[in-house]
């Protein structure tokens, strides 16, 4: 028998496989680089316009959100894909509504950006 192993012993398992996972979307898919490469703009812009701390809080929730909703779109389609490997109508629109969460996530971080560069530009 194995010695079981400890709850921290675990959750750091738990850390390397999401990082590794985080690495790979990173790596491996256009749409996290376009995602990544905003982010990054959008934080020096931060800087640049000295946002408040509110303000940065709303921009990294915004940012979390469309990274999250990235990385679960581009997993179902993976999903979707190792299941039915060639075109299916309803596959198709199983990847579509999952695109559309990131359009709308996106979408949303948009307006947040307006609501907070806009000020500060005019």
């Amino acid at each position: 028998m194995s010695k079981k192993e400890s709850f921290v012993q675990n959750r750091i398992k738990s850390i390397g496989f999401a990082y590794k996972g985080a690495l790979y979307l990173i790596k491996t898919e256009a749409s996290i680089k376009v995602q990544l490469f905003v982010a990054i703009s959008v934080t020096l812009a931060g800087f640049y316009f000295n946002i408040t701390n509110t303000e940065w809080l709303f921009q990294i929730a915004f940012i979390g959100l469309v990274m999250t909703a990235e990385g679960i779109n581009t997993a179902i389609e993976y999903i979707a894909d190792f299941i039915h490997p060639e075109y299916h109508k309803t596959i198709g629109h199983i990847k579509d509504i999952s695109a559309g969460a990131v359009f709308i996530a996106a979408m949303a971080a948009v307006a947040g950006a307006l609501v907070i560069y806009i000020p500060k530009l005019f």
